[in-house]
């Protein structure tokens, strides 16, 4: 079979030519750019993932609002990367902190070689990353679950992604920006998707205070439904071959070796995770499996395209262990993340890195025919390793400090307090901020109140204190004790 060769590009005008007198698919295979499309609907796939991974851990009266933020995060997100966002982080006349609105509304991106890869066009690299600019907001506004209201976290979405998401990935990908030119690596956003998103968590949950009833047995619950974990699980673990395959920016060899990394990764952080919690408790705890695949997959981002297969093994065993070990931190810090946001991508992200500077190997980098790196400690260059500290350390910073500051003012706003009302948490979510419902909760309690035949003893009240609504002590005497406990 004949091989088939591009053209070399040889634009000159800042969209990459004119495709009324030239055929601008001459500069690219189509391989490449069938491939990164597949891997754009791939990330986009996650999202769901995400709420359906958050909803089922959470309680069943916020249920459907943690996948209505996650799915929002999309919308607004993607509607800022088309803004400006894109621009702010992939211009080609970036600084080494954040991009200009050179390319604001897409302007002039079209068929010009990407700022990061030759092989792909401007236009596909800003979709492809758009997916990833909306997933970082998902996975960072699952802090609200079950107290924070919907419209303040709907603007931090837009503030956040601009102020914090940009930069970062502007720092870490853009080859003006300073991670970049100092020599960190990060294949797929250990730092801009992980680190970022989890500190965020971190400065969210912070601000918004703990939940109704934290440390007491009213907040002492199980997942309320781990199908929707597994579901969103495996929507991750599919996904995530787009995320890591997919930032080789090219159907080739490196793109391959990513997703080997990514599957082995996974499975041995599920698996490590799950023994860690039959150690304790004698049992093969699903969500215990899917939490630490989580663990795998975060930890495997930033190194994927830079190690071999071996060396993913590890990645999935420490992250497994060191992510379990992290859902500890909350109780220390005194901050209810409840969904282990920070444990899991927080931690995850940073061992990754730091694993990454560690096994990089310069025949990995190499497998796309251009990449050249100096490799990780192993091979010697142990410096790596200080320049993924320095882009981790500065990556959790800005984006925990940044975060805490952008609540806070948006706090102070009229009308955009960040946290609901008691009542509000009671009611739950759904029905106080929604007003649509996962399950059909408000018959359900009205039939308990009621004494109808209970069908469930998820989200009761506590019957040993004052009641805030008339009929609390009525259902929490109804239902009896809540046996449920946290993961």
């Amino acid at each position: 079979m004949a091989d088939i060769h591009t053209l070399p590009y040889n634009g000159t005008t800042p969209a990459g030519g004119d495709s009324l007198t030239q055929d601008l698919n001459v500069y690219y295979e189509s391989g490449d750019i069938a491939w990164m499309l597949a891997a754009t609907a791939l990330v986009l796939f996650m999202v769901p993932g995400v709420g359906f991974f958050y909803s089922g851990l959470a309680r069943r009266k916020s249920a459907l609002s943690l996948i209505w933020v996650t799915l929002m995060a999309v919308g607004v997100t993607s509607f800022q990367w088309f803004f400006w966002g894109y621009s702010l982080a992939f211009s080609h006349s970036a600084g080494k902190f954040i991009g200009d609105l050179s390319n604001i509304g897409f302007r002039n991106v079209l068929a010009a070689p990407s700022v990061t890869s030759e092989r792909i066009p401007d236009l596909l690299f800003a979709v492809y990353q758009g997916m990833f600019a909306s997933i970082t907001v998902a996975l960072a506004v699952g802090a609200v679950a079950e107290r924070g209201r919907m419209l303040p976290c709907v603007i931090f979405m837009f503030i956040w992604s601009t102020i914090i998401y940009d930069a970062i990935a502007c720092w870490t990908w853009n080859p003006a920006g300073w991670v970049s030119q100092m020599g960190g690596i990060d294949f797929a956003g250990g730092t801009p998707v992980h680190i970022s998103s989890g500190s965020a968590a971190l400065a969210y949950s912070l601000m918004l205070g703990k939940r109704r009833g934290h440390g007491t047995h009213e907040l002492n619950f199980r997942p309320h439904n781990v199908t929707q974990i597994i579901i969103g699980t495996v929507f991750l673990w599919v996904g995530w071959f787009g995320f890591n395959a997919g930032s080789a920016l090219s159907a080739n060899m490196r793109a391959v070796m990513a997703a080997v990394n990514t599957n082995v990764a996974a499975s041995v952080g599920g698996v490590t995770w799950c023994l860690l919690d039959y150690r304790l408790e004698r049992k093969w705890s699903a969500v215990g499996f899917c939490s630490g695949v989580v663990a795998g997959l975060v930890a495997i981002t930033p190194g994927s395209g830079f190690v071999p297969p071996w060396a993913a093994v590890i990645f999935g065993a420490i992250a497994g262990s060191s992510c379990n070990y992290a859902t500890k931190v909350k109780f220390y810090l005194g901050i209810d993340d409840a969904l282990d946001i920070f444990a899991v991508h927080g931690i995850g992200g940073f061992v990754g890195n730091m694993l990454t500077g560690l096994f990089a190997a310069d025949y990995v980098a190499h497998l796309d025919g251009f990449t050249t790196i100096p490799g990780g400690g192993i091979s010697g260059h142990w410096m790596q390793l200080a320049y993924q500290l320095a882009d981790s350390v500065s990556g959790f910073a800005y984006s925990f400090g940044g975060t805490c500051l952008i609540l806070f003012l948006i706090n102070l706003m009229p009308g955009l307090g960040l946290r609901a009302t008691e009542e509000a948490e009671i009611i739950g979510m759904d029905d106080a901020e929604i007003g649509e419902f996962a399950y059909d909760f408000v018959e359900f309690t009205r039939d308990v109140v009621n004494g109808g035949d209970m069908l469930d003893d998820e989200s009761k009240f506590s019957a040993d204190r004052d009641s805030p609504t008339p009929n609390e002590k009525a259902f929490s005497s109804t239902v009896g004790d809540d046996p449920h406990r946290s993961r």
